[in-house]
């Protein structure tokens, strides 16, 4: 069940990918400001295209099989950065005298 994440998220990934990049930007039509319609330059307020339905349905599964992903591997595993180091039986050294209150000076004559 892994494996088969794992693969619709690597191929959701490499379309969202190529379906990004094919796509013309809102800010393509910003050289029309100065001397055409100022309402392309925010993008149009008319129905969506099948590019952005497209895009939205491959960010879902994308988000999907990440999630199901996180899930799948990261169940039961608990790790640390400290396993398998001895602890050290070494005494702490103590310091002389005790550390200095608020509002004493720390110099002595």
């Amino acid at each position: 069940m892994q494996i088969i994440f794992l693969i619709v998220h690597v191929v959701v990934c490499l379309s969202l990918i190529l379906i990004i990049l094919v796509q013309q930007g809102k800010g393509a039509g910003m050289g029309a400001a100065f001397g055409g319609s100022s309402q392309t330059v925010f993008g149009s307020a008319g129905a969506t295209s099948f590019m952005h339905k497209v895009t939205t349905a491959a960010a879902i599964v994308f988000m999907l099989t990440s999630l199901g992903l996180s899930i799948f591997f990261g169940r039961g595993v608990t790790s640390s950065i400290m396993e398998g180091v001895k602890q050290s039986s070494a005494p702490v050294a103590e310091t002389s005298q005790a550390p200095a209150q608020p509002g004493e000076s720390q110099e002595k004559f």
